[in-house]
């Protein structure tokens, strides 16, 4: 067929294959079926939407995980303990998509305070823009801010059990000092691990929220390409999906070094 000789499809798959290969170390991705345009300047478009909300979702769930992770290691076997624990558990246990349709329903349709989905520029409007990015990155953060809690918990109270840590608070150190400058620094290790695969898991994860939010992002671009049989769109979008969360995998690691110097 005509279209298959167009597309390159009529040769052997190792010469498509080897044609890719050198159309990427070239910076070319190939041209979308679907869009007809090229599949970098369709990724361009999504990447920095999906870029915005993981960024959103992950900095609400440190403000949440992080604060309440310390309290909960503070009073442990406490009422708050207990209670952080378990909303931490309830967290983990709903999935995304049923986060963000109870959002929706009580914040959209019962209180009228936020739009339920879509998308505006930011050139159409900051504040719009802002008003359908809170449901969406709450929904994301919730699940992603439990399991930073439970982690900060958990990484803070071994800090306080270590050895190094018991003879501070027997020379009559205050218990601030300790915290901020002893414990904080070895409880922040795994904090950053959890964080880093979170956000690479955010990045590549965001299906179920941007259909939900009906959120332009590269996820739903994925989505589509796949329906449609769109090759070179979901080689190119796996191709830059796995890059990112390589890349965030890589900073973390180089953060390590700044926290611990055992690392370096």
């Amino acid at each position: 067929m005509l279209w298959k000789k167009n597309w390159g499809l009529d040769q052997p798959v190792m010469t498509q294959y080897t044609t890719w290969l050198n159309d990427l170390v070239h910076g070319d991705l190939g041209t979308s079926y679907s869009e007809n345009r090229p599949v970098t300047e369709a990724i361009g478009d999504r990447l920095p939407r999906t870029l915005e909300l993981a960024a959103v979702a992950l900095v609400l769930a440190c403000l949440i995980g992080i604060p309440l992770g310390i309290i909960a290691a503070v009073r442990r076997g406490g009422f708050i303990d207990l209670g952080l624990t378990l909303l931490s558990s309830l967290g983990n246990s709903v999935p995304v998509y049923v986060m963000g349709y109870i959002l929706v329903l009580f914040f959209s349709l019962s209180l009228g305070l936020l739009p339920s989905s879509g998308f505006t520029p930011v050139a159409r409007g900051l504040g719009n823009h802002i008003q359908k990015l809170i449901l969406p990155s709450v929904a994301l953060a919730l699940g992603v801010g439990a399991s930073i809690l439970r982690m900060t918990r958990s990484s803070m109270l071994e800090s306080l059990g270590s050895e190094s840590v018991r003879p501070l608070r027997a020379k009559g150190l205050s218990r601030t000092k300790v915290y901020m400058k002893h414990v904080m620094r070895n409880m922040l290790i795994p904090v950053v691990t959890i964080i880093g695969l979170q956000l690479g898991n955010l990045i590549t994860g965001t299906v179920l929220c941007e259909a939900v939010f009906n959120w332009p992002g590269i996820a739903t671009l994925l989505v589509t390409a796949i329906s449609n049989r769109d090759y070179p769109l979901i080689q190119g979008c796996m191709l830059i999906l796995s890059g990112i969360f390589i890349l965030i995998n890589m900073i973390v690691d180089l953060i390590y070094g700044l926290l611990d110097p055992r690392a370096r």
